[in-house]
Parts: C-alpha cells; sequence; structure tokens
C-alpha cells in the first residue's frame, strides 16, 4: 500500500515523465489493500482489494516485476539483483519492504495446519485448510488477531483467541476498553484467552495441528493455528548491504525518509522513523510516501524541497468481530495532570473514554461498541472542544443534551488522517475547485480513500458546504412530489391513504395537484401501495382498480416485454427445485406455443417470444400444473438460488434447499422499490453465490450467516455479514426486519447494495435497527411482513379467474381475437429468436440534392 502511495505521488509530480521507475514486488499481485484484507471472507475478491486505477502503471510507464524480489543490493555499484537473477542499476532506491509476521519460537510452530495472516496466499492458505477443520485458535489479540478470529469464525470453525497480554487490543485499547471488547467478543461465540502464552503447538503422527498448551496450564484441541502475535521490520535487505538499521530494527531514515546512504530511501513499515519509531499504521505510512516522493521529486528536478517527515498520528478506528474499536490521541492517559472522563454499559458492551488535560483541552480517547463520534472527536485533539467532556462522552440515546458536529471543527482540524486531509481543504474542493458531491471530493482530495472511517464526516461536510454556499438539491421524487420515495411510504402507512388521486392531491406539488402523474411516481405510488397493501386494507393485486392504470409495462402485462414486442413468461421454481413432471410440463408448454427456452442464471426457465394474446392460456396450462407467477417482470423478489447442501453434497452442513425454499414461499410477491435476488448456500464454498445477493444466507456448523446488499450487474457488489450462527427462526425474523426497513428507506429504483453504501451510519446502521431494534421498530417491521405472507395470492392466477381482467390481454383493442403480425420469428439452434429486420421496415428509395435516388 505505501509502495502504490509512492507511485501515486511520483506520478502527480511528474517524475515518472522524467525518470523510469522499476518495481520489484515479491508477491504474485499487484499493490492492493491490506487494511480491508479480512473482507476477503465476507466475499470481497483479490482483485476488488486491488489499489490504484486500472492502467495506472501503464499510462505513467511504470515496469513490474511480480513474484521476483531484490535479494541483494550493490550500494558502490548501485544495483539491485532480483531472486530471478535481473540486474538494475538505479540512481535512488526506494526499499518499501514492509514487515514480516513475528511467530514465537514455541515447539511445533511449523507443524501442518500453522499458519500467519499477513497476504491474500495466507487467506487462501487459510481457507483452504479450513474446509477440514473443526477448531482453530489465533495467537495474538491485537487488531489482525481479532480480524483473524473473524475470518475462522465466519469459515465456520469453533474459534480460540490466546493473548499473552492481561487485556485484548493492549496497545490500542485501556483496561476498561478491553474488558468491554472482551465481553462482546465472547457474546460472538468466539473463546478468549488472557494472560496466557503458548508453550506448545502439539501435533498428531501426521505432523497436522491437534493442540496447543498454555502457559497458564490448560490445553486447547484445535487443528488449526494462525499466528497474529505482531509484526517485524523486514530490513534484512538493507543489513545485507551495511545501512544502519535501529537497535530493535528498521531501516534508521531522517526526516526526508533518506537512510545513511543518500541514495537509498526507506518507507513504510520496513522504516525507523526519526523519532525513533517503527510505525505499522497505513496513515503515516503514506505520509513517509509523499514525503519520499517530494523529496525525491526535488533531488531530480525544480520542486521545492519538502517538509519532514518527523512522527504521525497513530489514531484508528476499526471493526473487529463487528464491533466498533477507536482510539485516538494519548489514550492511556499518559500526559502528567490529566483526568478520564468515562461512560460504560456493560449490557449494551459499550465503553466510551475521554482523556482530558488540567486546562480542559482534549488529548485523546477510547471507543469501544459505539465509535460514532471518533470522527468528530480526533480532529479535536489538542484543542478545548466546545462542548464539557461529560456531553461528548455520551453515545448518541444515552441523554446527550448537545450533539457535536463536523461543523464545530477549525479549518486545520485533519478528517481523513489517511491522506492528511484537513476540513479546510475539504470545504476549498467545494468552493474553490467547484466540487459537487462526495465522490467529486474524493477524486480532488483523496479524503475518504483509504481506510474509510472518515466518510460519515466528509459526507456531511461537503453538504454543509454546499448549503452554505446556496446550493440546493431538490430532493423530491419528480415534478410532482416534493417528498423522496421513503417519505410518500411514510405517509401511505400512516395515513393509510389507498388512493394514488388522494397522495397526489394532498401531498403533491401545488402545481401537480388535480393532475394524473408522471411515469416515475405512479410505478412508486403503485410499489408503495402494493407492499402495504395488506396493512393498509386495500387489494394488493396490481391490476385491481386504480392500480392497473399505475404500471409501467412489465407490470401491466404480468410478463417481460422483449425487443420484438413479444413477451417473456417466468414461472416460479423455488429454491431451483422442480419435479420432472413438471419440468415436462414446461417443456410442452413451450414445443406448443413455439416458445424459445433458456436455463437462467436464477435456476429457474424462461419461455421466451409469447404474444401478449398468448400470456393467459399460457399461464393456464402452467397453473394447472401447479406453477404460479416468479415475478420476473416486477421489482419484487425474484428467486433464492441455492446448492443441493447436505442432504447431497459431502460438503453441506446444513439443508440448503430447504431454507431455499422457505425464504422464497415467504417472500414471493413482495414488492420493492427494486428487484430483490437471495440464494442459499449449504457450506462455506458458496456454490449458490449467495454474497452476490440482496440477501444472501451460508450455512455454518452452528447454523446460518447473513449477508446483506450484494449485487452482480454492471456495478457488482458483494454482500456484508449482517449476522452469524443463526437458527432458522433468528434468520428468517432478521430476514422479515432487513426487508421491511429496505422497503420503508430506501430511493426509488435503489438496490440493496446502493442503499445500504447511502444510509447513514451504513451498515452498522441497519444493524442496529434489525438486529438491536435500536429504533424500537422491529415488531411493527415483522408485523408488516407477517400482513404480506398471509395476503399473498397469485397474480396469474387472480387474472385467470377474473374475465374482465383478461380482457387487457390483446393486441388491438379493436381486434381483440387478431394477432400482432409484426410479432415474427426466425428459427436458430433448433428454436426461434426474434426477426428483427421486419422492424427496420421495408428499404425506401432516397433522393439526394442531385436529383439520383439511393438505397
Amino acid at each position: 500500500m505505501v509502495g502504490q502511495r509512492f507511485l501515486e505521488v511520483l506520478a502527480e509530480r511528474g517524475v515518472t515523465e522524467r525518470a523510469r521507475v522499476t518495481v520489484f514486488c515479491e508477491e504474485p499481485r499487484a499493490a492492493y489493500d491490506r487494511v480491508q484484507l479480512t473482507s476477503y471472507f465476507s466475499g470481497r475478491t483479490a482483485e476488488e482489494l486491488a489499489l490504484g486505477e486500472p492502467g495506472f502503471l501503464r499510462l505513467h510507464g511504470i515496469e513490474l516485476h511480480l513474484g521476483d524480489p531484490v535479494v541483494a543490493v550493490d550500494r558502490a555499484a548501485r544495483t539491485v539483483t532480483s531472486r530471478a537473477g535481473r540486474t538494475l542499476g538505479y540512481d535512488t532506491l526506494v526499499l518499501a519492504t514492509g514487515s514480516y509476521p513475528f511467530v514465537p519460537p514455541v515447539p511445533g510452530k511449523d507443524a501442518e495446519g500453522c499458519f500467519v495472516y499477513r497476504t491474500i496466499e495466507d487467506l487462501l492458505a487459510i481457507e483452504a485448510y479450513a474446509a477440514g477443520a473443526r477448531t482453530g485458535a489465533v495467537v495474538g489479540g491485537g487488531l489482525l488477531g481479532l480480524e483473524a478470529a473473524g475470518a475462522l469464525k465466519g469459515l465456520g470453525l469453533e474459534t480460540h483467541v490466546v493473548e499473552f497480554a492481561p487485556r485484548l487490543m493492549p496497545v490500542q485499547v485501556d483496561e476498561g476498553g478491553g474488558a468491554a471488547l472482551r465481553r462482546t467478543v465472547e457474546g460472538l461465540g468466539v473463546a478468549v484467552h488472557t494472560g496466557a502464552a503458548t508453550q506448545e503447538i502439539t501435533a498428531g503422527p501426521d505432523g497436522a495441528v491437534t493442540g496447543m498448551a498454555l502457559s497458564d496450564g490448560s490445553e486447547l484441541a484445535v487443528d488449526l493455528v494462525v499466528f497474529s502475535a505482531g509484526v517485524r521490520p523486514r530490513d534484512q535487505l538493507a543489513r545485507d548491504c551495511g545501512l544502519t538499521v535501529g537497535e530493535r530494527g528498521g531501516i534508521a531514515v531522517d526526516a526526508s525518509c533518506r537512510t545513511s546512504d543518500p541514495a537509498v530511501y526507506a518507507i513504510g513499515e520496513c522504516a525507523l522513523a526519526a523519532d525513533g519509531t517503527v510505525y505499522g499504521l497505513v496513515a503515516p505510512g503514506y505520509e513517509m510516501a509523499g514525503t519520499a516522493a517530494c523529496a525525491i521529486d526535488a533531488a531530480t528536478g525544480d520542486a521545492a524541497p519538502p517538509g519532514g517527515f518527523t512522527g504521525a498520528d497513530t489514531s484508528t478506528k476499526l471493526k473487529l468481530l463487528g464491533v466498533d474499536v477507536a482510539s485516538f490521541g494519548d489514550a492511556h492517559g499518559t500526559a502528567e495532570g490529566c483526568l478520564d472522563v468515562v461512560y460504560a454499559d456493560s449490557r449494551s458492551g459499550v465503553y466510551r473514554k475521554l482523556v482530558v488535560g488540567s486546562d480542559g483541552a482534549l488529548l485523546g480517547g477510547v471507543l469501544v461498541g459505539d465509535a460514532e463520534a471518533y470522527g468528530t472527536l480526533r480532529p479535536l485533539v489538542g484543542t478545548v472542544p466546545p462542548l464539557p467532556p461529560e456531553q461528548l462522552v455520551l453515545p448518541a440515546g444515552a441523554g446527550a443534551p448537545a450533539a457535536l458536529g463536523p461543523s464545530a471543527l477549525p479549518d486545520e482540524a485533519v478528517i481523513c488522517s489517511c491522506h492528511n486531509v484537513t476540513k479546510g481543504t475539504i470545504r476549498g474542493a467545494v468552493t474553490g475547485h467547484g466540487c459537487g458531491t462526495v465522490p467529486e471530493v474524493k477524486k480532488c482530495t483523496k479524503a475518504g480513500t483509504g481506510c474509510g472511517s472518515c466518510v460519515k464526516v466528509l459526507t456531511t461536510l461537503v453538504n454543509d458546504e454546499l448549503t452554505a454556499q446556496g446550493i440546493g438539491v431538490d430532493r423530491g421524487l419528480c415534478g410532482c412530489f416534493a417528498h423522496t420515495r421513503a417519505e410518500l411510504y411514510e405517509i401511505v402507512r400512516v395515513r393509510r391513504l389507498t388512493s394514488f388521486a388522494r397522495l397526489l392531491d394532498e401531498h403533491g406539488r401545488e402545481a401537480a395537484r388535480g393532475g394524473e402523474g408522471c411515469e416515475i411516481c405512479k410505478p412508486v405510488a403503485a410499489s408503495v401501495i402494493a407492499s402495504l397493501a395488506p396493512s393498509i386494507g386495500v387489494d394488493g393485486y396490481v391490476l385491481a382498480g386504480e392500480q392497473a392504470a399505475l404500471q409501467d409495462t412489465n407490470d401491466h402485462f404480468l410478463a417481460n416485454l422483449q425487443r420484438n414486442g413479444s413477451y417473456s413468461v417466468v414461472p416460479r421454481v423455488p429454491g431451483g427445485e422442480i419435479t420432472p413432471d413438471k419440468l415436462i410440463v414446461i417443456g410442452e408448454v413451450a414445443r406448443d406455443f413455439g416458445l424459445y427456452t433458456k436455463i437462467t442464471g436464477g435456476q429457474r426457465i424462461d419461455l421466451f417470444g409469447a404474444r401478449v394474446d398468448q400470456l393467459p392460456a399460457i399461464w393456464a396450462r402452467l397453473v394447472d400444473a401447479g406453477f404460479e407467477s416468479g415475478h420476473a417482470y416486477g421489482k419484487a423478489l425474484r428467486t433464492v438460488k441455492s446448492c443441493v447442501g447436505q442432504t447431497w453434497c459431502r460438503y453441506g452442513v446444513q439443508d440448503s434447499v430447504r431454507m431455499a425454499i422457505d425464504l422464497e414461499l415467504r417472500y414471493r410477491g413482495l414488492r420493492a422499490p427494486h428487484k430483490l435476488k437471495s440464494g442459499v448456500s449449504g457450506c462455506a464454498r458458496e456454490c449458490a453465490e449467495a454474497r452476490g445477493k440482496d440477501f444472501g444466507v451460508i450455512a455454518t456448523a452452528s447454523g446460518w450467516n447473513l449477508y446483506v446488499g450484494g449485487n452482480g450487474g454492471a456495478d457488482p457488489r458483494h454482500a456484508d455479514l449482517l449476522a452469524q450462527d443463526l437458527s432458522d427462526a433468528e434468520l428468517v425474523r432478521l430476514i422479515d426486519r432487513f426487508l421491511m426497513f429496505y422497503i420503508r428507506t430506501a430511493d426509488r429504483l435503489e438496490r440493496t447494495s446502493a442503499w445500504l453504501e447511502r444510509i447513514e451510519g451504513g451498515l452498522e446502521h441497519v444493524r442496529d435497527v434489525v438486529v438491536r431494534d435500536s429504533l424500537g421498530i422491529c415488531e411493527e417491521l415483522e408485523r408488516l411482513m407477517a400482513d404480506h405472507v398471509a395476503g399473498y395470492r397469485d397474480e396469474w392466477g387472480a387474472t385467470l379467474a377474473d374475465p374482465e381482467r383478461l380482457a387487457r390481454f390483446a393486441s388491438f383493442v379493436n381486434a381483440p381475437d387478431t394477432p400482432d403480425p409484426t410479432v415474427r420469428f426466425v428459427p436458430e439452434r433448433d428454436q426461434v429468436k426474434p426477426d428483427l429486420e421486419i422492424l427496420a421496415g421495408p428499404v425506401l428509395p432516397v433522393r439526394t440534392l442531385e436529383g439520383s435516388s439511393t438505397r
């Protein structure tokens, strides 16, 4: 990461235009985000972890040698030699070799089943070995150790954490914070052993791990061990070539990150900074990268000498095992005369401590369980806050009489510590550079592109500055309504409005009242009324009464319009399970009506090429065979995909097919702001691709893990873990709440993925609402879902039962028995495809200016 940042600064300053830049990399892949390394186990791919814009290296002419580290440096000849035997001369050499995991020298540390937790390759090895393991232990209870424990837990292993210190995360949190963290971690099912050292790793006759002995005399039966007991600077290359290194390791550098050889620089975790510290966080590493790049620019061009790097802020905010943990400033209160202001709630696992100087200045703090205020508190370190610390220490909802927002921060306050971006710089991006959105400010300043902990504060600052500039954004749904979709949902729900005309007349913009609405608001209102229908006492059938006039093309005919004017029919196949008899029926229907058949990615069969007048006859055949609408045409639940699970698969740990069928039958017909897709995988191998769904379920040995906010498509996103090791009843209850909360608060045509990233507080807020019931609405959300389940009826069947509604299914109103002659097909691969040539019309002669004609 630090090396990539160094290259980016070189490119920004134009150094790559006048110098040849070559990179030697030990790993088989280019730079990636180690801060988010554990997200690999939540479905994020190695490609998604990659850093830098695509084509960055090529654009700037930077040569990259993967899997080929430098093994020797000849400072006299100014050459380096790589493992592959390449020898390359240099004018300037930059060492960004990082650190290596420290493995305690205990017997058995090299047994099969022992791993470190540092690279993607390490994670791949752990994932593969865990498939055959049941119990794992992590040696080390620091930042990375707890992330590793979360990974093992997510892989379905019984998990232990062994920490030599008397508390978890001893560097970052104090005794009170460690106690709160321990209670929460143990509540998640992870066994914690503090004040105990690992004395031995035991192995069986085959050399594989069988257990570990601890210094307190206890023994753990484990078959997988991850060492995460800290790191050490990778300074051997520097030692071998005679560079000065620190007594306890680290390549000694000055304020310009220059080593004892003026032609050699060192940055990141391998360097011993001028203040005598080896920094293991990304923010100081980025600052060192910028310092070194600027120094090289000054030495090789006309740039002014840079400011030096003499120390950095080591504040950090992380989410470990789903628990927010943050520390900043003098977190342990080492300053003379300082005082602690503490709030602790052991029931909810919240611990907040602020360290205050004798003059009232904020010196530091520790936040566990609720780190919402980190973004505003950290920049205030060294200043006297505008509110008393007794008020600042109270978490939201705990009786705090006032809130301290980002607007109270001074311009010199550092908002993004990863890239050292101040509030003043962010404001300047809006006022001076014309940035009008958060993504534009991110691109302009790099704020929020590191660890991401500052994004919420960044968003608030950008919006506040836009407002201050008099730049307002109309958040209304359309020209007919000044309300958002979420606000309209609440209006319909609370006032029990069953008519779009009444909604428009009573709550529309003045100029729109008495009108007919528009193509934006009509389908939105139809969806909202349909999703609330059982609760507000209205017919949920989308073609009933006024509802029929509000639907778009697909819902209007309960089928998907295709490019030649024909429609596709998709019967529901819950969980992808289907009997041979039903397969035969689908085949016979397709044959008799001349339809094109295609197996979809959602494990069902799509029938293409039906004329609108044929739809009722096709539905009748399918409904008689026990099928119902698959709602492929609506913004509703589409499918719940599944693997075969433990019933057939030797790796399966739960019955994924049964669960998928139960979920699909429960949520069928549920109208939402956008389509909904789901999947249920029977084990961590994830054959149903559940983490690419709006809500996905993955089996564990103890139950089910629930993931939310994923999707495929043009902008894919892997789902985030919401809760784990759930029983069947707990799983269904949380999905009920999640879906109804999404339907209640999402914008028009907003997928769960975009909603999860947009909604204030993101995943953690959603978890607070649907898991912890922080808003006290879960009972209502469950009731709304229960009303939907009780009121469901198949739309195809309801249409077939009403001759009046069947009348709409005609190509021509004045000739209902006449098929549309423009819907034609041609043969292809023993099936049919649209005859699209007819859509172009006949070839017409075109007269030119000269009077001749052409075709």
